[in-house]
């Protein structure tokens, strides 16, 4: 089963008329392309970091990018949208309006991606390789993670997952009971387990990421009795918080963005034990000393800060008196 593809060039401003006119023609889905910046509110809902180097230009055109199903007549299709553009245009500004054709299947949209994702060395001996690959090149002593991200919730390549996999490794202990949250695919847990940790606890706000958490350890052959996977919103919902358990791990660790990071400082402290330690990753550089400033308040005392590229990771304890 395949869709055909029709492409129209069209300006920002007749994004959303010629979305739900396409939409009522019969398009399976319609995807918009253009340089719109997001808003502070749409970044936030989004979980997503903006690099301001990063961003092009708003040139005012946008592709808009429709599908439908390949039994339809093309010319049928065609011509029904010409005569929508044509209608559209006599009272809103549509740009160039012009058609493009192309054509994808579905196994395109499930499988494509996997060909850009391949076993991957993090350091000396961690090695994240996904489900469907081999590892021609494993030595011995290698920890191999495998990994299947479902709908990438995360593979280990991001400098902020490195970031944070290097402060843990400098904590896990064979006792070691971690909180993460924000598991994601839960890649920072099975890692802490493959490195000899007693006993994860995963948290996401996400259910489909509950599920690939779950996935990903069953793949990796953890045992069940050694990891806890729950959905819920510990900044939101403090009795969830406080349902994880109180001052119960020796290591809370978080690879979320310094926006999400900021409120959990806060909340760190009813998770830790007296000596454990707070590992934090995914802060842009920009928010570095924001983050700094916080946990100082909070009673915490940054022992190690590590940097790559824009990103910073932090280990942090809680300050003795």
């Amino acid at each position: 089963m395949g869709w055909n593809r029709i492409t129209i060039s069209t300006v920002t401003g007749a994004e959303d008329m010629l979305s739900y006119e396409l939409t009522e023609l019969g398009a399976c889905g319609v995807e918009v392309e253009d340089r719109v910046p997001l808003t502070e509110e749409e970044i936030r809902e989004m979980f997503i970091e903006v690099l301001p180097d990063h961003q092009e230009p708003d040139d005012g055109r946008a592709l808009l990018h429709c599908y439908f199903d390949e039994s339809e007549n093309l010319e049928d299709v065609t011509i029904r949208i010409e005569e929508m553009l044509n209608r559209v245009k006599s009272f809103m500004d549509i740009g160039d309006g012009t058609i493009e054709y192309g054509f994808t299947k579905e196994e395109d949209w499930i499988n494509n991606w996997k060909q850009f994702f391949k076993p991957l060395r993090l350091d000396d001996t961690i090695i994240i390789k996904p489900t469907w690959e081999e590892l021609p090149d494993q030595r011995e002593g290698d920890v191999v993670i495998e990994i299947d991200p479902g709908t990438a919730f995360g593979t280990g390549s991001h400098e902020t997952t490195r970031l944070c996999i290097a402060g843990l490794k400098e904590e896990i202990r064979p006792d070691t009971v971690m909180l993460d949250v924000g598991c994601g695919s839960g890649i920072l847990s099975v890692i802490a387990l493959k490195l000899g940790a007693g006993k994860t606890v995963m948290t996401d706000i996400d259910p489909r990421a509950v599920t690939a958490a779950e996935e990903n350890m069953e793949v990796n052959h953890i045992d069940r009795d050694q990891y806890e996977v729950y959905g819920g919103n510990v900044l939101d919902d403090m009795d969830f918080a406080r349902s994880l358990g109180e001052y119960r791990y020796d290591l809370v660790a978080a690879n979320i963005l310094a926006d999400v990071i900021l409120p959990l400082i806060e909340i760190a402290d009813l998770f830790l034990k007296e000596d454990g330690a707070f590992v934090i990753s995914g802060i842009i550089d920009t928010k570095e000393q924001e983050v700094l400033d916080k946990l100082e308040r909070y009673g915490f005392e940054a022992v190690k800060t590590r940097k790559l590229k824009e990103w910073v990771s932090v280990t942090a304890k809680k300050r003795k008196e």
